[in-house]
């Protein structure tokens, strides 16, 4: 099953030209959304992502995506 990631073009601390790369590399095989999450309140603080169903934040984009990685499904040999 491939991951299902999530991100929001508006998020202020996120630049998407450098983050989907990032995030493409650590699940090559993402769908990755990109659009409103209507989590507006946590995404005007800190950047965040959805991954697989869960939520997480950070203060940086490489802080966001080393707690991602636990959570991306690595594809069955």
């Amino acid at each position: 099953m491939a991951n299902d990631i999530r991100v929001c073009e508006k998020c202020n601390h996120i630049r998407l030209k450098t983050f989907i790369p990032k995030l493409q590399k650590l699940a090559p095989d993402a769908e990755i959304t990109i659009g409103c999450k209507s989590y507006c309140g946590p995404c005007g603080k800190r950047p965040f992502v959805y991954i697989n169903g869960r939520y997480l934040s950070a203060p940086t984009e490489d802080e966001v995506l080393a707690k991602a990685a636990p959570f991306v499904k690595k594809p069955k040999a």
